[in-house]
């Protein structure tokens, strides 16, 4: 009872949830990345960084049903803001989104697995916070695609991909964070939209394991 107290799962979304775990898309894109995303001859390496060209991800669209869990912690600025933006891109995007809210730190890992449960195309894991627990995590569960959105992982595997950008980019308790890695400030809608869509195509086109640097 106690578990269930400290997480929270919002089920939320553009298509009807009720079929969601059985309603699986698939993850071919919608549409092309745009010249300067990557150079093609030379595709970036695991755990590099690249710094697509502003709008080269524009044309990419996730096909109709994707479906993704949205992993959620804290109730800050920075992160109210990222899941703002999700769930505005989900909608626009008419993407099956379900929510998973983990309320206490000591609860992190057991709403990682909350998310992975739910058998979605992609998690994006919106708040710095879950950067640990996500290190931890992930490199055990390939299947399954993360999208971090706003921080990173100090190494991340091949099936974890992050967007972020200057004042966005905390790599959790193993780097301390400066105003540098984190200043709310900047977690425009601007900005998250375009680390959202940029993120979400890198992913569709299997660019993954890498950091997406926004200008």
């Amino acid at each position: 009872m106690l578990a269930a107290a400290t997480l929270a799962v919002i089920v939320s979304g553009c298509a009807s949830s009720e079929n969601a775990p059985t309603l699986r898309a698939e993850r071919r894109s919608i549409g092309t990345l745009g010249p300067g995303f990557i150079d093609p001859t030379a595709p970036p390496a695991p755990e590099s960084t690249i710094r697509p060209k502003p709008g080269s991800w524009d044309g990419v669209r996730p096909p109709r049903g994707y479906h993704v869990v949205l992993l959620t912690a804290g109730h800050d600025s920075a992160t109210t803001t990222l899941v703002r933006g999700v769930k505005q891109w989900a909608e626009v995007e008419h993407v099956t989104l379900e929510t998973v809210v983990a309320t206490e730190p000591d609860r992190f890992v057991d709403g990682i697995v909350e998310a992975m449960d739910r058998r979605p195309d992609l998690v994006i894991c919106a708040g710095n916070t879950l950067v640990d627990a996500l290190a931890l995590v992930t490199a055990s569960h390939l299947e399954q695609q993360f999208l971090v959105v706003g921080a990173q992982l100090p190494e991340p595997t091949a099936n974890v991909t992050a967007a972020v950008w200057r004042g966005a980019s905390s790599r959790g308790r193993e780097v301390a964070d400066t105003a540098a890695s984190f200043d709310p400030a900047t977690f425009t809608r601007r900005h998250v939209s375009a680390a959202i869509r940029a993120g979400v195509a890198s992913v569709l086109h299997d660019i993954t394991g890498i950091v997406i640097w926004l200008d």
